[in-house]
């Protein structure tokens, strides 16, 4: 890290505080008590920015969970750190994303149980019926409570210099924020990512929702349109419709959740469709006319024409990064606009320009906030304590929050084979699997695959009620390069779903007893009696 000498300088030298540049405060709807907390929080109304340090060891763009990570990791070290948000700190995941999203999901699951409650030997009363402004209101609440993870005076108080304004580069080693210049040694950018409206005729004017605006639902739409089957499409249009919404999927591949398990997807799609989801794949849309009742969307599916109307559209695919107004050139710092690869990086996630870093959405492959986190904690190695980080090393997880959910590490069987990897899968219904069966979640199962001729993890898909729970064991035993043989070994508490993890365990080792070892064995055996 840099001299401790620098950092009393940079300490010493503060000034008063002085009035950030005035900016438009993000529009956050509706304006409740609740949003008016969340605001207060993670974009003070009354906030002053600092008297810039003379120098910071690390100046972070962006208060998304790259970012945050960034700040408070280096300040806990004892760096000078810096942080600039020109919208709102938490980012996607927090305004946006993981929290309110899994919020009215929770609430989604809650009464797709109550609806299914027969099954279980319990009489519901007639009428029990969804309150969309309560669900909603909820999750405002919520949103609002755990924004104080993120807030901006918690960072003040772990050390950190917060800027409240638009960043841009004037130099390889400088960044403007609200007409204060932020001097730096290292600094590292965070800005994240943003939905990216298709070039469909009529869309704009019509209107429609991405996952800015969604949450700022107070009544319920009918009708719902969710373009794009990815896993932000496929949680949301679940959701929605067990919330009262008839939704419409619509998605261009032939299957949802193209990236996914060929056999999880094909679960998925058939309890969409037993839900009441309209499914359209293999589908694109032509063109959005407004109507006296909705919104008419013209569509061809599977090489066929078709419309429908719809009182919303959801659009739950397309991202660009965040990289407009950065003044990235000044800074020698390379990248890809509109829907490429936003920042260039290295495998230690360096720019072209030595001195800065980037984290999260605006450079990885995969938008995960996980993956930001871990990428955050590479930055701060790399940037502040001369590492070698790479985030080629990373195994990365990850979970779609359908239900049943379907989590995911390392490889699946076409990527191996693409790589021209030999794989031998082992496999496990949870129709099989006594707690997957009393609990009425019978229906999903685990795979594992390994590398033939051995019991290395090469990677695994979970489809279960809480596949993402379920998958860090998994994840666990391959970054300690602990084999599939050696979780057959691990006891597990009975009964639990997470013994389906253990029995595939269980097949592997029954292919190591061959014909000649069971002969083997029968012989000894018959020798002892």
């Amino acid at each position: 890290m840099d001299s401790q000498e620098d950092q009393i300088g940079q300490t010493t030298t503060r000034g008063p505080a002085v009035a950030a540049e005035p900016l438009p405060l993000p529009e956050v709807s509706p304006l409740d008590r609740h949003n008016e907390a969340l605001v207060a929080n993670v974009r003070p109304p009354d906030w002053v920015n600092p008297e810039p340090a003379r120098r910071y060891n690390l100046v972070v763009i962006g208060g998304g969970t790259a970012g945050l990570v960034s700040a408070a990791g280096a300040a806990g070290l004892g760096a000078k750190v810096a942080l600039v948000e020109r919208h709102l700190l938490g980012g996607d995941c927090l305004n946006y994303g993981c929290v309110p999203s899994k919020a009215i999901i929770r609430s989604s699951r809650v009464y797709a149980d109550i609806r299914e409650a027969g099954r279980f030997g319990l009489q519901v009363p007639e009428g029990v019926e969804v309150d969309f402004p309560v669900v909603m209101e909820r999750m405002r609440r919520l949103r609002a409570d755990i924004s104080g993870h993120d807030a901006a005076r918690r960072f003040r108080d772990l050390g950190v210099d917060v800027f409240l304004g638009e960043a841009r580069f004037t130099g390889r080693d400088a960044v403007e924020v609200a007409g204060q210049t932020l001097r730096f040694k290292k600094a590292v950018i965070a800005t994240g990512g943003r939905a990216v409206r298709p070039e469909v005729p009529g869309l704009a004017e019509t209107g429609y929702l991405t996952n800015e605006t969604v949450f700022s639902l107070t009544e319920r739409p009918r009708r719902l349109l969710v373009m794009g089957g990815g896993p932000l499409g496929c949680e949301l249009a679940q959701a929605f419709q067990r919330l009262g919404c008839q939704v419409t999927l619509l998605h261009k591949y032939d299957r949802l959740m193209n990236r996914e398990d060929a056999e999880a997807a094909e679960l998925i799609q058939r309890v969409f469709r037993q839900e009441g989801i309209i499914l359209l794949l293999n589908a694109k849309p032509l063109r959005v006319a407004g109507t006296a009742t909705g919104k008419l969307v013209q569509f061809e599916s599977e090489g066929k024409p078709g419309e429908i109307e719809v009182d919303e559209i959801l659009i739950g695919a397309g991202r660009a990064p965040n990289v407009e107004g950065l003044n990235l050139e000044a800074a020698g710092v390379n990248y890809e606009a509109g829907k490429g690869r936003g920042v260039l990086v290295n495998d230690r996630l360096q720019t072209t320009n030595p001195k800065i870093y980037a984290a999260g959405d605006i450079c990885l492959p995969y938008q995960f906030t996980h993956l930001a986190d871990a990428a955050a904690r590479i930055v701060i190695q790399n940037a502040l304590f001369f590492g070698r980080k790479k985030l080629s090393a990373l195994t990365i997880p990850w979970c779609t929050y359908t239900d049943p959910e379907v989590a995911h590490v390392g490889l699946n069987e076409a990527e191996a084979q693409r790589q021209g990897i030999e794989v031998q899968t082992f496999v496990k219904q949870l129709s099989e699997v006594d707690r997957a069966i009393v609990d009425g979640e019978a229906e999903g199962f685990v795979k594992i695959h390994v590398r033939k001729g051995t019991d290395k993890i090469l990677g695994a898909t979970l489809v279960a009620r809480h596949a993402g729970e379920m998958i860090s064991e998994i994840t666990t035993a391959m970054v300690g390069n602990l084999g599939l043989g050696r979780l057959a070994a691990v006891i597990h508490p009975y009964p639990t779903q997470a013994e389906a993890i253990r029995q595939t365990g269980d097949l592997y080792n029954r292919t190591r007893l061959t014909p000649g070892l069971k002969r083997l064995f029968a012989r000894f055996l018959a020798w002892r009696r």
